[in-house]
């Protein structure tokens, strides 16, 4: 056998933040264990290698990667822990490098607690494969418990993510509840009350740079790059981009509501993550201090599908995001020629797929058709004017896409509730064929009662916004019908709270789709 002063011992220390609570993982109990086995048997330690908070599923550790490289250097031929799990809990990369790695690299490995030793014919070298299996399947283990945890915490409404939305921070008393940061959410009510003006994405993240107003990652603290010439923005501010304002015009935070479990691990052993169905969202409502009105929120969900594609455009056009092919239903662009000096209209979906004659061209001179539809729509507002009519005709008038969103979330829960009460149902006759006793049906039956009982409440509660929330006030709309009509050029701001859709034909056939029902 080789002596012990030929070797060369790197001691590996690694700790969880899964083993936090075991004294004897900790890391100066590691090493005061590595260290004495040293003593004992006359070796020389070359180095240290520490990683302390780092998950075993994975071998993405700074200490570890540091190890590998000095082997492969030369620096070190003998690595030894505590035991195999201190390795890794990946029972396929541990096996990987114990069979195959530090045979093929001539690196002695020792495993205190688990007696083996890679230089040494013994039977604890024999069982090492379903130890590294006993050890990942505990991992498995863990990573489970720490999910239905996190899971069962959201339910009840407490924040656990690690960073904030931005508005917001943790309560000094209670880091699983929201409190509003008073600075940052007067930057959120700006962008809302930017958005209620019929502004783009782009458009507001423009706005915002321009105010030299801070993004959330200047907040953050983020790191820019250094390469940034004098003439960017100042790093302080940082620059606001479109999937920021985005994020931030649909987050239902914002009304007071905890919303979580927007995303999910792909498996215990990767940190890559993939976004879940909105469906699968954990929304728990009222839970904190809102900074928009539910109202507000609402209203400026039905206005971003007329603005978030409609493009960014050296020339602005009055009714650019709210014009779609009445024969294929796809949107219609506007395009401006230069050899003409005029602006015309195209279906967007004949021209990307024109060869395939999908649809026809639609093509119409801009600058008459926005004159035709202006006149089309003073005559129908003309015909609201007629107080009789008007309070016949939008009384009971709802945003229909909020009204369509509010019912499916009915529509997904009273599904949640069938489902639980089969569960109940089921429980019931399990108690009869004595497969469980009377206090697990109790416990149980409990849970899936109080479930039932919190998702009616949430229906009633959908209900009531669908019918209150949701509804157009009426002076609201005889206000715009009449600051329409007595202005020459109507903002895109009056016209989106007037107009849903515009339908055009190629036979030139107009239908103009408005915010309130249509008076015969």
């Amino acid at each position: 056998m080789v002596g012990n002063s030929s070797f060369k011992v790197g001691i590996y220390i690694r700790l969880s933040r899964d083993d936090g609570n075991i004294e004897s993982d900790s890391i100066v109990s590691q090493r005061s264990l590595l260290n004495q086995y040293i003593k004992e048997n006359n070796y020389n330690l070359a180095d240290e290698y520490v990683d302390d908070g780092f998950t075993g599923t994975n071998f993405e550790r700074p200490s570890f990667k540091r190890m590998i490289n000095d082997i492969e250097s030369g620096k070190i031929n003998m690595i030894i822990t505590k035991d195999m799990s201190r390795l890794g809990r990946d029972y396929i990369g541990t096996g990987e490098l114990i069979e195959k790695y530090f045979p093929n690299k001539n690196v002695r490995y020792i495993a205190i607690n688990d007696g083996i030793d890679t230089f040494i014919d013994n039977t604890n070298n024999d069982i090492a494969p379903f130890k590294a299996i006993m050890n990942d399947m505990y991992a498995k283990d863990v990573s489970k418990k720490i999910k239905s945890s996190l899971h069962s915490r959201m339910k009840e409404g407490l924040y656990v993510s690690g960073r904030c939305p931005f508005g917001y921070m943790k309560d000094p008393t209670n880091k699983n509840h929201l409190v509003i940061n008073g600075e940052q959410a007067e930057i959120v009510k700006l962008i809302f009350d930017l958005a209620l003006k019929c502004n783009t994405y782009h458009f507001i993240a423009q706005e915002l740079t321009k105010r030299k107003i801070k993004t959330p990652a200047s907040y953050y603290n983020y790191v820019w790059n250094t390469k940034c010439s004098t003439e960017c923005i100042s790093q302080e501010y940082g620059v606001w981009v479109d999937t920021t304002i985005k994020a931030i015009l649909t987050n239902q935070i914002y009304v007071g509501d905890t919303v979580q479990g927007k995303t999910k691990k792909i498996n215990y052993k990767l940190k890559k993550t993939v976004k879940n169905n909105p469906d699968d969202y954990i929304i728990v409502e009222n839970t904190h201090e809102a900074i928009i009105d539910r109202y507000t929120f609402n209203y400026v969900q039905t206005l971003l599908p007329k603005n978030v594609k409609r493009p960014e455009k050296k020339r602005f056009y009055l009714l650019d995001g709210l014009l779609y092919c009445g024969d294929c239903k796809h949107r219609i662009t506007i395009r401006y020629q230069n050899k003409t000096g005029r602006s015309y209209t195209t279906c967007d979906y004949y021209r990307t797929y024109s060869k395939y004659h999908v649809c026809t061209t639609h093509t119409n001179n801009y600058e008459v058709l926005e004159s035709v539809i202006l006149d089309n729509i003073r005559e129908v507002c003309k015909k609201y004017l007629d107080k009789n009519k008007i309070k016949e005709s939008i009384k009971d008038l709802e945003f229909g896409d909020n009204t369509l969103k509010i019912k499916k979330q009915i529509e997904s829960l009273e599904i949640t509730n069938n489902k639980l009460t089969e569960n109940l149902d089921k429980t019931y006759m399990d108690r009869l064929k004595g497969i469980i006793d009377e206090e697990q049906y109790l416990r149980v039956s409990e849970n899936l009662k109080q479930e039932i009982d919190n998702n009616k409440k949430n229906i009633d509660n959908l209900k009531n916004e669908s019918i209150e929330v949701n509804k157009i006030d009426n002076k609201q709309i005889e206000k715009y019908i009449n600051e329409f009509l007595s202005i020459d050029n109507p903002t895109r701001e009056l016209i989106i709270n007037l107009v849903e859709k515009i339908y055009i034909y190629q036979d030139k056939t107009i239908d103009i789709i408005f915010t309130f029902k249509n008076v015969t």
